[in-house]
Order: C-alpha cells, then sequence, then structure tokens
C-alpha cells in the first residue's frame, strides 16, 4: 500500500515499495505516498502531505521517527550541496542517477514510516480533493520552463534601477515554484528559489513571454465583492461590479469608477468605518452563517482560526482564492489534450499560455472560469505578447 517515488519529475520513473526500488516495472498495490509526482500521473493514490496542512513534521512525528528522518535529510541536504558546487541542474537530472540506491533506499524506507503514522494519525482533510487537485496543477506548473527574456524590452534597460532589476530576473530560476500552503487563507505563495511571479514589479512583467503565442488572461470583475454576494445569497450584476456600486450603493456622479472602487474597498474590510450606509451588504449576516467566534469555514471546506475582527477579510479571501483554483483546475484539464497550458496563477488572476491554432477554445476557457461553485461570475479577459502589456479582449 504506501510507496514513494524516487523523483518528481514525470521522465525519471522509479519507486520504492516493500523494500526494493523499481525502475522498469511498477509494483502493483500502491495507494498511499507522501507527495504527487509526475510518476504518478492518472493514478488513484493518497497524498499524506495533504493531511498536514504544511505543518512541521516536528510537532507530528513521534521522537524516533524525527531522528532518523533528521539524520537522512542530513545526508541529502550533503548531496544536494555537492550538486549546487558542481552546478548540477536537478531539474535536468533524474536523482537515483546520481545517488547511491542504498541511500535512497534507506531514505524513502523513513519516507514511508512517516507517511504511514501520518495517515494513521491526522484525520483527512474535509478539502482533500480540493488539495489534491490544485498540488497536481501546481506541481505541473513547476515543471514547466517560462520564457523570460529582454526582447523588445529596451525600456527596461534604459534607466539603471529596472536595469539592475532586470538583470536580477534574468538571472532568476524560470520556473514557478508555488506554497500551497504559505498563506493561512489559502492563498498561493512561491517557495523559495521560484520566480517571483506574485510579487515582481508590474513594470519588469514585460520580460515574461509566452512559450506560444500569447497570453489570455482571465481574472474575475470585483472577485470578492462577488464572492460577498454570493456568500449573502445576492443576484450577481451582470454589469463592471465597481460601476454597479458606485450607482446602486454610493449613489454618486461626481467621482470616477476607481475612486468609487477604492472607496468602496476602504468601507468594506473596515468593520469600523462609516464611509457607506448601506443593508445590501451585510457583513454581520455573512459572518453568522461562516464564522463560530473561534473559526471561519469556507464553502471549500478550509476552517481556519482567526479573531474577529479579521474573519470576514480572512473569509472572503480564502473563499475567492480557492474558487480560482478550482477553475484553475478545471480550466487545466480542459486542456490537458491541446498545446495552450496554464502558464500562472496570480491572486485570481490565470493566466493561459495560448497557440494560435487553438484561439477558437478562448470562449469555452472564459465560460468554464465563469461558471463556479458558487455561481456565475462576470469574467475580464485580456490578451498579449507579454504578461505586461495585455489588452481587453471582447468576445
Amino acid at each position: 500500500m504506501y510507496f514513494q517515488t524516487i523523483d518528481d519529475k514525470k521522465q525519471c520513473i522509479g519507486v520504492y515499495k516493500d523494500g526494493r526500488l523499481f525502475f522498469d516495472e511498477m509494483p502493483s498495490e500502491m495507494h498511499r505516498t507522501w507527495k504527487y509526482s509526475g510518476t504518478l500521473e492518472d493514478k488513484d493514490v493518497e497524498y499524506a502531505w495533504l493531511y498536514t496542512n504544511g505543518a512541521p513534521l516536528g510537532g507530528i512525528l513521534p521522537v524516533e521517527l524525527q531522528e532518523e528522518h533528521s539524520s537522512a535529510n542530513k545526508r541529502l541536504m550533503a548531496y544536494k550541496k555537492s550538486f549546487d558546487l558542481a552546478k548540477l541542474d536537478l531539474r535536468e537530472h533524474c536523482f537515483f542517477d546520481l545517488v547511491p540506491h542504498d541511500f535512497i533506499a534507506s531514505f524513502l524506507e523513513i519516507r514511508n514510516k512517516i507517511t504511514q503514522h501520518v495517515f494513521e494519525s491526522l484525520p483527512r482533510p474535509a478539502n482533500y480533493e480540493h488539495l489534491a487537485t490544485t498540488h497536481k496543477l501546481l506541481h505541473k506548473i513547476k515543471h514547466q520552463t517560462l520564457n523570460i527574456n529582454v526582447e523588445d524590452c529596451r525600456q527596461l534597460l534604459l534607466k539603471t534601477a529596472t536595469r539592475n532589476a532586470t538583470q536580477k530576473h534574468l538571472k532568476k530560476n524560470n520556473y514557478i515554484d508555488y506554497n500551497i500552503f504559505g498563506t493561512k487563507t489559502g492563498r498561493l505563495s512561491t517557495n523559495e528559489g521560484s520566480f517571483p511571479i506574485l510579487t515582481m514589479k508590474k513594470e519588469l512583467r514585460r520580460l515574461v513571454k509566452p512559450v506560444n503565442d500569447w497570453f489570455i488572461s482571465l481574472d474575475y470583475n470585483g472577485a470578492e465583492i462577488r464572492t460577498l454576494l454570493a456568500l449573502s445569497d445576492k443576484e450577481q450584476p451582470a454589469t463592471d461590479i465597481h460601476s454597479w456600486n458606485l450607482a446602486n450603493i454610493l449613489k454618486r456622479t461626481d467621482i470616477p469608477r476607481e475612486e468609487a472602487k477604492t472607496i468602496f474597498f476602504g468601507w468594506l474590510y473596515n468593520p469600523d468605518s462609516k464611509a457607506i450606509n448601506t443593508d445590501y451588504y451585510d457583513r454581520k449576516k455573512v459572518l453568522d452563517t461562516w464564522y463560530n467566534g473561534d473559526y471561519i469555514s469556507t464553502p471549500f471546506g478550509r476552517k481556519i482560526k482567526v479573531d474577529e475582527r479579521r474573519a470576514f477579510n480572512y473569509l472572503i479571501q480564502s473563499t475567492t482564492s480557492d474558487i480560482v483554483l478550482e477553475q484553475a483546475c478545471r480550466i487545466d484539464e480542459y486542456l490537458r489534450d491541446k498545446r495552450s497550458f496554464i502558464s500562472h496563477v496570480v491572486h485570481d488572476e490565470i493566466v493561459i499560455d495560448m497557440c494560435e491554432e487553438e484561439k477558437e477554445e478562448i470562449v469555452a476557457i472564459r465560460n468554464i472560469f465563469a461558471e463556479n461553485k458558487l455561481g456565475a461570475y462576470m469574467v475580464n479577459l485580456a490578451a498579449g505578447k507579454n504578461y505586461l502589456e495585455l489588452n481587453e479582449l471582447s468576445l
């Protein structure tokens, strides 16, 4: 039942089970392991790591397993350090071609023990299925190569500050390694060594180019407001939510849309704000439904301990993030047999690396994104030849 993959890359097939290493023929009865690997595509497997919610092993394992894991991990880190010194990129090589097989077997035997302990001692998360599909998508994205270059970026090289920042980004790893457990709300962060797609300055996005022909960006129009409406059982406006709020909530004609947006969000997430007087957005009613005074429980099965002041913010942010990730997984499945693919996810935005020959799929992709677990959200579409210059796309 318990097994471990030797490498996490799709092309590096190797498995440890029942004290043996398998390379040519996979063993039967492989049901539980630590993490997803490209080797496991389409296999019905459970992942112990998802049961831990990213918690450090020190607080989960008994002392004897902690000691075994610590000792084996030191040897593993020593091997990885030697690879760094030799300038060997593990993304280009199979781990089992570089390390003695007796060490691999002993290390994975300990990992098997850890996996078994986690399954036997921790409950299955209520949002396990959502975590598992997201885990697989983020693994796929990690093993894609970003197209980072200075073509058509002359303006970034004219000033010292942007030129230096550009050079730094060109030297960074050209892949995105997301952390599914990096925040309390479930919003994605990135692991150390990842290309900083979530935090890079906006002007530097020009460096990020599609591998295919162009980028298609999908995001929700007023994502968090629409989530609030959905949780309040209110109808979704079919028009721009910020213009709708300007006309129906603020009821003003003397300020522009962007100023109305700022005023609204300033009020929405500040429980002390009196800037808007409305019963339409009932924060208390929503919290009474989804917050018990200690924990929020979201429609996606997340249970997050939070104080009352931050509970509303956590609920809306967490639910919106999970909606986007669930729809990203659905889009990824739709694109499975196509050349176009999900390049990256940034908060409530999904960016597709689009092949010109498949542009007729954009309508279907938009519709998949729009129809989510809580209802139909209005979708903004944009397209461009780099991640900075994305122009509105009307279909």
